[in-house]
């Protein structure tokens, strides 16, 4: 049976259900969903370019306690309330992810946890 390890920081929103940040199984981490929240205060930043930018910090946080970076992203899912701001993910993400990027899904939702305009997940495949 794998085991499992559980990824935990303080540079990331402490989890606020019945979820880890991540889990490890042998060299893949699964990243939970990530919304606009700093870590700090655990409230929610204001507008949707400043939720985008704290989802991808959050994220990459989360990776490096891992072990890992956003370089290690293989599969990334982001879940917008409104597809009209998916250009701006678009540009955002190209400040945090290089090339070759990771595959992704896009998906428009009618709402999220905390009244959250943006969320990110996604899974990692750590080297040696």
């Amino acid at each position: 049976m794998a085991q499992k390890t559980i990824i935990q920081t303080p540079d990331a929103p402490a989890a606020i259900g019945t979820y880890s940040q991540a889990v490890r199984v042998n060299d893949t981490v699964y990243l939970s969903g990530q919304i606009g929240l700093d870590p700090i205060s655990m409230q929610m930043v204001e507008g949707i370019e400043a939720q985008i930018h704290r989802v991808f910090q959050n994220l990459r946080a989360v990776a490096n306690a891992a072990g890992g970076s956003l370089d290690d992203v293989v599969k990334l899912n982001i879940f917008l309330t409104d597809l009209g701001n998916f250009a701006k993910v678009n540009e955002i993400m190209a400040t945090y992810f290089r090339q070759p990027y990771p595959a992704r899904a896009a998906v428009g939702v009618a709402s999220l946890p905390r009244d959250a305009l943006v969320e990110a997940d996604g899974v990692i495949v750590l080297g040696d």
